[in-house]
């Protein structure tokens, strides 16, 4: 085999070197620089999120009084609804809540009647129909009373007609009267302050 002379070698050595240098670029250093650039191009994404997380965490207390807050209010609003706590037992505390309510009204009750229970956003929705005979005063006095009922009520429909031709003081009032069942709710001897006052 022949021996290489001084310029040969310098010449591979050189080659040699220049492989090292290269291959060193690629394997080491190449892989750091894009680790690097991917790092930089990450912080401020991470600098966002975490200033995000931040806030949230400083709002904190602020969203624990809320939160305490609209807890009270939702119990306060609970107790206006009717206890069931099944849609019979709810239609029969709207009737009797109705009944008591219109006495002072000086109507007269001629028809009324249950009309089936529909869902409602999580609620059920217990209306009943009543037709009441009375004058314009009355009629007006029995809706205000059930409008300051302590329970949540709506008027669902509303029609009025004369009670008889002769008669144009009668009035003649079909309502419709909704009330609300949250379903699961405790029966209503379970909470004497939500009882329905008794007949006498």
């Amino acid at each position: 085999m022949a021996t290489l002379s001084a310029r040969e070698r310098k010449i591979v050595g050189a080659g040699v070197v220049v492989a090292l240098v290269v291959g060193g670029y690629l394997v080491v250093v190449e892989p750091l620089l894009t680790r690097s650039r991917a790092a930089d191009a990450s912080v401020p994404p991470r600098e966002a999120t975490l200033e995000r997380r931040r806030l949230l965490v400083a709002q904190r207390p602020r969203l624990a009084e809320e939160l305490t807050a609209l807890t009270a209010r939702l119990d306060t609003e609970s107790a206006r609804l009717l206890r069931g706590p099944t849609p019979p037992l709810a239609a029969s505390e709207l009737q009797k809540l109705v009944k008591d309510s219109l006495p002072g009204a000086s109507v007269e009750v001629r028809s009324e009647r249950v009309l089936p229970p529909s869902d409602l956003q999580g609620l059920q929705e217990i209306s009943i129909e009543l037709a009441i005979v009375g004058s314009i005063r009355d009629t007006v006095t029995a809706l205000a009373r059930l409008e300051h009922t302590d329970r949540l009520l709506a008027l669902k429909d509303v029609r009025i007609r004369l009670a008889a031709a002769g008669q144009p003081r009668d009035l003649v009032t079909t309502l419709t009267v909704a009330g609300y069942l949250l379903p699961g709710a405790k029966p209503a001897s379970a909470d004497p302050k939500a009882s329905v006052p008794q007949d006498d």
